[in-house]
């Protein structure tokens, strides 16, 4: 079988370095270059095992499983597939396993041994975090197989962290660093995808995303783009209008962005700080606006979170009040909210959510004054995330960014 790859991935599916990294921008085929690799060195590892890293367990589902048996299936490779408690991946002819792990919590990362590792979305994690999870990764790394042990990277780069200070800044022989753009593997993506991401995403974010380069995500601000002034609204609520509630769960300190529709564009009108429960919410709710129909945008945690009732759920609680639920299973990553977030308050030169400084001083404040941490997540010490959060959680649902859809790259044979 013949398979049409981008030099990048030619390279890093066949290094022989001990710790080869793909960094490439979204749509690059890092993940398809990976699972290759996996594929290839466990048919030269017989009776070894192949370790395979992503950073949630919902991603081994979601990601790792359809596509290794796509490939799996495409190379005639008969397999069994056990997805729970710890999924693996079984292959009778050659005598091993692929196993599964989350890099999420590195404490989960031991009782077990391979001849060899590949982790996909490293830099996704925090800098601390991806360097304990690699540590506890190479000591798994341990199997005899006739061939030098190797630990692979496959990643988006995410500014100055783990990767950029181990492949770019300070690497040794051992760590080769293989760069690829989206471009490269424009053939197996969909009409437009590129077009999409450029529109998008400003500047910086596209010399990450789309050109695999490490440049700073970090810096500033997390809401460059909020100007109290241009962004100002004089909307209020008003007797027919719907009601649109971003809400942040939290122990006595639940948040709350109360907004209204003018056409499509969102005006943050109302908020309530520090509500001591959900219930208390939702009495709050009730007692201002006793007449509207409030559509409720949560954190997707109040599925299993419960405030009070050890029975009802948060999100239960909002129904049982008469509230339209509006949440996805789980929430969008961070990094994207805060980019749908900056979108809507400035993007093409439009200014499309706009907030009333008189209603809600709170969210001003937070949207000037939040910056990021040292590890370049939006910083949680100052108090600033609760309201944004509530906010975020609401435009990211009704104004979502383009999805960061992984290819989908076909066999040539």
């Amino acid at each position: 079988m013949k398979l049409k790859l981008s030099q990048a991935q030619r390279n890093f599916a066949g290094s022989k370095a001990r710790f080869p990294c793909f960094c490439g921008g979204f749509g690059s085929g890092k993940t398809f270059a990976a699972i290759l690799r996996a594929v290839a060195l466990k048919s030269q590892c017989v009776g070894q095992n192949v370790g395979y890293y992503l950073p949630t367990y919902g991603l081994v589902n979601d990601i790792a499983f359809p596509r290794f048996s796509e490939v799996l299936d495409s190379f005639g490779v008969s397999f069994r597939m056990v997805k729970s408690p710890d999924p693996y991946i079984e292959v009778p002819d050659w005598k091993g396993r692929f196993i599964f792990r989350a890099m999420d919590n590195p404490a989960r990362i031991i009782g077990y041994e391979v001849a060899h590792s590949v982790c996909d979305e490293l830099d996704t994690l925090t800098a601390d975090k991806a360097r304990d999870a690699w540590n506890k990764i190479i000591a798994r790394n341990r199997q005899k197989c006739g061939m030098p042990n190797t630990v692979a990277v496959a990643t988006t780069p995410e500014g100055f962290r783990f990767v950029y200070d181990r492949w770019q800044k300070n690497p040794t022989p051992d760590y080769v660093l293989y760069r690829a753009r989206t471009d490269d593997n424009a053939a197996h993506l969909p009409d437009g995808y590129i077009n999409s991401l450029r529109e998008t995403y400003p500047s910086n974010l596209l010399a990450a995303y789309l050109e695999g380069e490490f440049v700073n995500l970090a810096a500033g601000s997390v809401y460059p783009e909020f100007d109290r002034t241009l962004n100002a609204s004089g909307e209020t609520v008003q007797p027919a209008d719907v009601l649109h509630v971003g809400l942040d769960f939290n122990v006595t300190r639940m948040a709350a962005v109360i907004h209204v529709l003018r056409g499509d564009e969102p005006h943050a009108v109302d908020e309530i700080v520090n509500g001591f429960d959900t219930p208390a919410v939702i009495a709050i709710l009730k007692d201002r606006y006793p007449k509207h129909r409030i559509m409720v945008y949560p954190d997707a945690s109040g599925g299993s979170r419960r405030s009070v009732q050890a029975s009802q759920s948060d999100l239960s609680l909002l129904r049982a009040a008469g509230f339209r639920v509006c949440v996805n299973s789980t929430n969008p990553a961070v990094k994207d909210r805060v980019l749908s977030v900056n979108a809507m308050l400035h993007k093409d030169g439009k200014r499309r959510y706009k907030v009333n400084p008189q209603m809600c001083p709170n969210l001003v404040e937070c949207l000037e004054k939040q910056a990021y941490d040292k590890n370049g997540e939006p910083d949680k010490s100052a108090g600033f995330d609760h309201a944004l959060d509530a906010a975020g959680y609401f435009i990211a649902y009704r104004y979502p960014l383009v999805r960061r859809t992984a290819s989908v790259q076909p066999f040539r044979m």
